[in-house]
């Protein structure tokens, strides 16, 4: 079975709303859009390619499926590396809207989510990888589908936002992987699952 990775920016209050920029995401009369950028370097760049430089298939909510495909089909691939991979992967759109994707191979998912999502899991391919996508992944955590998380912690709090865990999640426990920190003060930390955690337990 594939592994479904979370590739989250993280604010230090667990906030992970519009890290690109001010109009990214301002529902909920949210006002600190672009928050990443004060802290955002070299470190983070090359972190990034390394987590984006291989074969990944995308699952995205359908908010930011629409922001990736209004720019990376046009970023320039000498400027942006990730271009090229984001471009060619498969991307799986969840979304209960009629919307028509023009991505390049690009699907819908719809119905019982869980179970489209497990099955694609199940699917031959290379891991899946979610990026943003805050909705959809309240949905992961309650049906227990996340396998990994690769966040980067930001010196920063907002106070409110769009959250990483934002209640309901099943209790259970991760192992980290590795854990680097950048000359800004950013904290790369990934985590595997390491089961579902049973009450009392601890």
């Amino acid at each position: 079975m594939r592994k479904l990775v979370v590739l989250t920016f993280l604010t230090l209050d667990g906030v992970m709303q519009a890290p690109g920029g001010p109009t990214e995401d301002t529902s909920g009369d949210f006002r600190y859009g672009g928050w990443v950028f004060p802290f955002f370097d070299d470190f983070l760049g090359q972190i990034m390619m390394e987590q984006m430089n291989h074969d990944f298939d995308l699952l995205l909510g359908r908010k930011t499926y629409e922001i990736f495909a209004g720019y990376w089909p046009f970023a320039d691939t000498g400027k942006e590396p990730a271009a090229e991979r984001l471009n060619k992967a498969r991307k799986y759109v969840v979304t209960g809207s009629s919307m028509k994707p023009d991505w390049n191979n690009s699907f819908l998912v719809k119905g019982d989510i869980p179970c489209e999502i497990q099955k694609l899991k199940e699917a031959d391919g290379p891991e899946i990888q979610v990026h943003g996508s805050s909705n959809l992944i309240q949905t992961l955590w309650k049906n227990d589908l996340v396998d990994e998380l690769w966040l980067k912690i930001f010196p920063v709090m907002v106070g409110s936002g769009k959250r990483l865990f934002a209640g309901g999640e099943l209790a259970g426990g991760f192992e980290i992987i590795n854990v680097k920190t950048s000359p800004a003060g950013v904290i790369v930390a990934n985590y595997k699952r390491s089961g579902i955690v049973q009450t009392g337990s601890f």
